[in-house]
């Protein structure tokens, strides 16, 4: 099995393959090989007819070839082409897209899971008998979570949390797959939010005993909602800045709190770009191999906290404001 790629500090050693998404197929016979082959030239065996002006020559001797010895080409009828060829000729057209569906199908459930289990969280209560499950101040199901999103941002683990979690790193895949040639990035963009629906509905079944049809597609159709708006906003900040960026992770993973720690806010901005420029680094075979595991979002603490090139301190003294 291919090591993971963790992501996004250190170089990226992987064992990387073929990007081609068809299956080996053997080498059909030539088609022309069924055809048959060009007749013979017959080559003239005439002498050339002398000038009329010219020196008569002595007759040339016409020798009559012998009629055992002649044999005159006959017209052969092609061979048809057997079925089995046509056949492989018509799977070698098809391969390619029918393959590469299953392909990113697989790929996309594995990155899916990796996405999805930065925030993971589970609630004990719902499988014990008369359990009692407790309730966040917006009146969602409070779970248990580890990990950094939870012990050191704060968090609750919940499973809007959980959600917006595993949106930031779905973005940040769905940046890359926008690279891949333009006939396969819509097949992996699909697969990748079609896995995330299923995960996100077989955790409201499993985690939250949610059984209705009904009120689990209110529950899909709002988040993806979010997912459109939040793609939205993502965009806009990888454009205009870390500033725009921070806005909108503030918005959808901290839910527009006031209490937010800014330098908690700059080290998932510094973390999304981190991981950003370790997929920009990697081939799309690598990728498309689906072994990536993200880094730890702890290593951009010391990244924040470090004095910028572009900031200056001012002389000693001006930094005393005279209040006359």
């Amino acid at each position: 099995m291919t090591p993971k790629t963790r992501l996004p500090i250190g170089h990226l050693v992987t064992t990387r393959r073929s990007f081609s998404i068809s299956p080996s197929f053997s080498a059909a016979p030539a088609v022309s090989k069924y055809l048959p082959s060009a007749a013979p030239t017959p080559t003239s065996t005439r002498s050339p007819t002398p000038h009329p002006n010219g020196p008569k020559s002595p007759a040339p001797t016409v020798t009559t070839p012998s009629t055992t010895n002649r044999s005159e080409p006959k017209a052969q009828k092609p061979k048809p082409i057997p079925a089995s060829i046509k056949l492989a000729a018509e799977v070698r057209k098809r391969a390619t897209s029918v393959t590469e569906t299953y392909i990113a199908y697989s790929v996309c459930e594995k990155l899916i899971k990796e996405c999805a289990s930065q925030a993971d969280y589970t609630i004990p209560q719902r499988r014990e008998k008369d359990g009692v499950v407790p309730k966040g101040a917006d009146g969602e199901d409070l779970g248990v979570g580890i990990g950094w999103w939870y012990e050191e941002l704060g968090l609750a683990p919940t499973f809007g949390t959980w959600a917006q979690v595993t949106f930031l790193h779905m973005y940040i895949l769905t940046v890359r797959l926008r690279a891949f040639p333009a006939a396969h990035a819509p097949s992996w963009h699909q697969h990748l939010l079609d896995h995330f629906f299923y995960s996100a509905e077989d955790r409201l079944v499993r985690e939250h005993n949610i059984h209705a049809r009904s009120l689990r597609n209110k529950y899909l159709k709002d988040l993806f909602t979010q997912w459109r708006g939040l793609l939205a906003g993502y965009d806009e900040g990888l454009v205009k800045g870390d500033a725009v960026l921070a806005t909108a992770v503030w918005r959808n993973v901290f839910g527009g709190k006031e209490d937010v720690d800014l330098v908690v806010l700059g080290e998932v901005v510094s973390y999304m770009r981190g991981v950003l420029m370790g997929l920009d680094g990697m081939e799309d075979e690598v990728v498309a191999d689906g072994e990536i595991e993200f880094g730890d979002p702890r290593s951009q603490r010391k990244v924040v906290e470090a004095r910028s090139k572009m900031m200056f301190t001012l002389p000693e003294e001006n930094t005393d404001v005279s209040r006359e």
